[in-house]
């Protein structure tokens, strides 16, 4: 093991020590749940932590907070010590409210901060943040860790689209901020409204909440809209904060901040850890949000890791960023699908404007089709666009996936998390 590595597992096991004694003194959620697994100051290893300590999952959390509203009991310290209040979109179940000490949000500042030096922003950029700044936790650290950064931060919360591009183009803001969705969505925007005005000022966009900024044909769709600019990945979660940060060294591959986690890549079936460059659940433990913390998360994103030889020399990295969600997956005659690889396939079409995909599992064979909006002014012949999409699926797939063009404008357009998928159930 080189320097590096062991230099950093050091660090992390003097803060998961931390971590454990904090929650030990008052954490009533984490004391009932560790009752049974020892002595908690003689966990030393690693190895010994992911022995002894039981997952935490997102239904415990939710059961938690109905058990004991408001905030759960998921709680550190007197509820005096907290300031801020987010929760979660509630894409995945009813949404869980999360709480934090100045402490604790300073750490997640800490994170975001890394995002933007890995995309080479500097101070006096101007920052846009196409954002609603409601409860979901989104980019409310980006904006302030920009702030402290010494960048000018220019809040979207409250326009329109249209607004938010007038503001960019007055202000001139060099980096953009918003979900891969909504950056395709605003370039398109501007091309169907503008003529005479020219949008070039943005230079980096950082996209967030959904997957995409690391799939090839998403980030080539959203470079094409915005040609002057370079699109960068990130991701994180309400419940743990910002977590991923772009490699400025390897295209589409997210590298963890482990100096605030400890991950785990494992196996969704039985929990046991997955060889390097194989593809698992990401399970993260946040050593420095101790207010509300949690210990060996399941987050269900699946993820596959980078080679070991180049763990050794740098924070674990995430080869194609996150690539979907164990819950997300549908099996559609024998085959895996996640939303994803659909999107991955769709954003090879400029022709399409938006879609939505319809899972049917009312029968005993799950069946899928696909409603497609097209792109104003396309060219195409309908049926020739509609054979190019399903053959395209076919290839990727192959499974033959029925298209349905739709009229324009019929499907929702998404700022936060896109909610393609639609599920019909008995």
């Amino acid at each position: 093991m080189n320097n590096f590595r062991s230099s950093l597992i050091n660090r992390q096991l003097n803060r998961l020590r931390v971590l454990l004694t904090e929650v030990s003194k008052s954490n009533s959620f984490y004391q009932n749940k560790f009752k049974g697994v020892g002595p908690l100051d003689e966990i030393d290893d690693f190895d010994t932590f992911r022995k002894r300590i039981p997952v935490t999952t997102k239904r415990e959390l939710s059961e938690d907070q109905i058990s004991f509203p408001p905030f759960g009991s998921n709680l550190t310290y007197e509820i005096s010590r907290y300031t801020r209040f987010h929760q979660t979109s509630g894409s995945t179940g009813a949404p869980v409210r999360w709480l934090d000490t100045p402490e604790d949000w300073q750490s997640m500042l800490e994170s975001w901060k890394e995002v933007f030096k890995a995309s080479g922003c500097q101070k006096g950029d101007r920052v846009f943040f196409a954002f609603s700044f409601g409860p979901f936790l989104g980019f409310w650290t980006a904006f302030e860790a920009a702030q402290q950064l010494g960048m000018l931060c220019i809040p979207g919360g409250g326009l329109s689209s249209t607004g938010r591009l007038s503001t960019i183009i007055e202000t001139q803001a060099k980096v953009l901020c918003c979900t891969p969705t909504y950056a395709i969505h605003l370039g398109e925007s501007f091309r169907a409204d503008s003529q005479d005005i020219i949008l070039d000022s943005i230079e980096k966009i950082i996209v967030a909440g959904e997957p995409g900024g690391s799939i090839p044909s998403i980030k080539t769709r959203i470079q094409n809209l915005w040609p002057n600019a370079s699109v960068y990945d990130h991701h994180g979660m309400t419940e743990v904060g910002p977590v991923t940060f772009p490699c400025p060294n390897n295209v589409n591959t997210l590298r963890i901040y482990e100096e605030n986690f400890y991950p785990e890549i494992v196996q969704p079936e039985n929990m046991q850890p997955v060889d390097f460059g194989e593809t698992g659940e990401l399970v993260l433990t946040t050593l420095t949000r101790l207010g509300s913390p949690l210990i060996r998360y399941r987050t269900g994103d699946l993820v596959t890791s980078c080679p070991e030889n180049d763990w050794q020399e740098n924070y674990l990295g995430l080869e194609g960023g996150i690539i979907g969600r164990a819950d997300d997956m549908v099996i559609v005659r024998g085959v895996n699908i996640f939303p994803s690889a659909i999107d991955s396939v769709l954003r090879e079409f400029d022709e399409i404007a938006e879609y939505k995909v319809i899972v049917d599992e009312s029968e005993a064979m799950t069946q899928i089709c696909i409603h497609v909006e097209p792109a104003m002014n396309y060219s195409k012949e309908e049926a020739q666009l509609k054979n190019e999409i399903e053959s395209a699926l076919r290839s990727q797939f192959n499974l033959r996936i029925p298209i349905k063009l739709v009229p324009n404008g019929s499907l929702p357009r998404f700022e936060m998390k896109a909610k393609r998928w639609e599920k019909l159930e008995n």
